[in-house]
């Protein structure tokens, strides 16, 4: 299923901070922590913890969130279906980011060993 140009505009002009609190919330309902949630985060992104918290507290857009990380190199291993899109079939770089995220956040939430969360070779 191809993104829309829609689509793809209100995933960059969301802002991480309103998405943030979510992200948190379903992973601390299922048992996982906070630390866990920005384990998985820095490993996408190559935030360190201040720099994080620095994007928590702004209104930073998804498309600047992403535009200033150092995406991991192994980030394309994420693959699997999210919000009803395959993400190796989204062909918009920010659209492709920001479910890679959205799918380790859910897979955290799901239990799944860290190492497995974090594509460990």
């Amino acid at each position: 299923m191809a993104t829309t140009p829609e689509h793809d505009q209100r995933m960059a002009s969301m802002t991480f901070t309103s998405v943030y609190p979510h992200y948190l919330s379903k992973v601390e309902k299922k048992g996982r922590s906070k630390e866990e949630l920005h384990q998985v985060i820095t490993w996408l992104t190559g935030y360190d913890e201040i720099t994080l918290q620095k994007h928590i507290s702004e209104k930073i857009t998804f498309k600047e969130f992403f535009a200033q990380a150092s995406l991991n190199p192994n980030a394309h291993l994420i693959k699997g279906v999210i919000c009803g899109y395959r993400i190796e079939d989204i062909t918009t770089p920010l659209t492709r980011q920001v479910r890679y995220l959205d799918k380790l956040v859910d897979e955290l939430a799901k239990g799944r060993k860290m190492e497995k969360i974090l594509r460990a070779l």
